[in-house]
């Protein structure tokens, strides 16, 4: 089996123990501050749309290009120094590439924080979605949250796998960065429009596919975990469009059909009314628990995934 895959399983596993831990610098961080450098550069003097939206390419693809050339660099001085240091540094990098145990836990506090307050799983929730959630009911948080778990289990456990599987921890940091950008700048409101217009495209081709298999595995997941499988493969293929993203509605879609609520709808964002269609059934109410088999879900799609990835490689 090649040695990225090995480094990959331990990273997943790294990361089902240790998670995210708050203390521990991400590199992320990094990247999230050579973004902020870089949007500042490309605003600089007030230029016109179009070029504001021509410079957003070489804001995004720079961002790209150094996190994977910086990514390279490391893994070959670690490569001189022998097996061992090269394998460990893939390992360390693939974990920080995941973030599986740290999304469950996240949405956990909020399923907690709803327990003790309305007003808690407000502030709770605030910590994981766009939206604004001064005013949410609790229906709406536990439904933001199960929205993002779905739609994080594609970008922040299966894409990353699949990336790291496919070119190793260079192409899984690449991602990274790629998704990074997305999350900081990739919005299509007056503010970012132009210089993040790249960004957002770019991340729907990064996730195009990973998606799609997200979906696929929940579905088949749901079945082992007393969720309703035929009705997550039903509602994926007729709500997969019910969404502003080519991507986000698949994973969605699954967890909706899977737990048998209904998601989506119309949410407000920085101060607007965004109008989204619903996705799912909307047969009763969600619930706290729905938090709790979602997690399951998630972890045991991705899971799933890991032990596909790893079969092809030994089999390859």
């Amino acid at each position: 089996m090649p040695a990225h895959i090995l480094a990959l399983l331990c990273g997943a596993l790294m990361d089902l123990i240790v998670g995210d831990p708050e203390w521990f610098y991400h590199p992320v961080r990094l990247i999230g501050k050579y973004i902020s450098f870089a949007e500042r550069r490309a605003k600089k003097g007030d230029p016109p749309s179009e070029v504001l939206r021509r410079r957003a390419i070489l804001v995004a693809c720079s961002t790209v290009l150094i996190t994977a050339a910086v990514t390279w660099g490391i893994l070959r001085l670690l490569r001189r120094l022998g097996f061992w240091p090269w394998f460990v540094g893939m390992a360390l990098i693939s974990w920080m590439c995941l973030s599986a145990r740290n999304l469950a836990d996240e949405a956990e506090g909020v399923r907690r924080a709803l327990d003790e307050s309305l007003e808690a799983g407000r502030k709770r929730v605030g910590r994981i979605v766009g939206r604004d959630t001064a005013n949410l009911s609790r229906r709406e948080i536990i439904c933001a949250t199960l929205e993002t778990v779905a739609e994080n289990l594609s970008d922040g456990v299966i894409s990353p796998m699949l990336w790291l599987a496919l070119g190793g921890p260079v192409l899984g940091m690449a991602f990274k960065a790629a998704s990074t950008l997305d999350s900081m700048i990739g919005y299509m409101d007056e503010k970012y429009r132009d210089v993040g217009w790249f960004a957002a495209r770019a991340d729907d081709v990064w996730n195009y596919i990973p998606a799609r298999l997200t979906a696929l595995m929940m579905c088949l997941c749901a079945f082992p975990l007393g969720l309703d499988g035929r009705a997550a493969f039903r509602i994926v293929l007729r709500d997969h469009r019910n969404h502003l993203s080519p991507n986000c509605a698949w994973p969605e879609a699954a967890a909706a059909g899977a737990l048998g609520v209904q998601l989506g709808g119309t949410h407000e964002y920085f101060g607007k009314t965004v109008v989204k269609p619903t996705i799912g059934d909307d047969t009763r109410p969600p619930e706290g628990e729905d938090i709790r088999r979602l997690n399951r879900l998630m972890f045991a799609a991705s899971g799933l995934t890991l032990a596909l990835i790893a079969i092809i490689a030994y089999m390859i």
